[in-house]
């Protein structure tokens, strides 16, 4: 366990997106920029985080795209709009990875670790040691838990989620107040 106020520009956040950044669709899939609604706060968060962590990694599922709901385009123009908006605030996000594939067993579907070691081939200064990944299902604690990550769990869609857990190092509420956390805010 790591304390949270030793974290410097050394660590690498990797960071899921539906549920942690914007709200999520019960039991379906943002297709499209005009359903892609950013949680309260989180604006201010990837501000803090962009202080914080060295390298800031977005990893998604995302089988709306594998389902063919909608395109890699549809994709593409969500997060240029997000990115978009993030990096007007102060905050960044330095590469995104997203797994289309269907099949559970894609070793780059979360929770299988092959995202990270994309990021690792891309960002050779990632230590999976000093990193954290942040999300808000356990399939996102366990990725980070097969890539050797410190986990931070946010109760934002899924807060019956018992804690302590074994595959979860840290719960809070939403993204906000994990970034609070590591400069003794409130």
């Amino acid at each position: 366990m790591i304390d949270l106020k030793t974290i410097d520009k050394n660590f690498t956040l990797f960071i899921d997106r539906d549920g942690v950044i914007n709200h999520e669709k019960k039991e379906d899939y943002i297709l499209n920029w005009n359903e892609f609604k950013f949680y309260d706060g989180v604006k201010e968060a990837m501000k803090i985080l962009s202080e914080k962590f060295g390298t800031i990694i977005m990893v998604t599922n995302q089988k709306g795209v594998g389902k063919k709901l909608m395109t890699v385009n549809d994709l593409n123009n969500i997060h240029t709009n997000m990115l978009a908006e993030i990096n007007k605030t102060g905050g960044r996000i330095d590469h995104i990875y997203f797994c289309s594939d269907l099949e559970e067993t894609s070793p780059n579907r979360k929770p299988n670790a092959g995202m990270a070691f994309m990021a690792k081939k891309d960002f050779p200064e990632i230590n999976f040691s000093k990193s954290l990944m942040i999300g808000n299902k356990l399939s996102d604690m366990n990725f980070g838990r097969n890539a050797g990550m410190v986990t931070v769990f946010l109760a934002t869609t899924n807060p019956e989620v018992e804690f302590p857990h074994t595959s979860i190092d840290f719960r809070f509420n939403n993204l906000l107040s994990f970034a609070k956390a590591l400069t003794n805010t409130p």
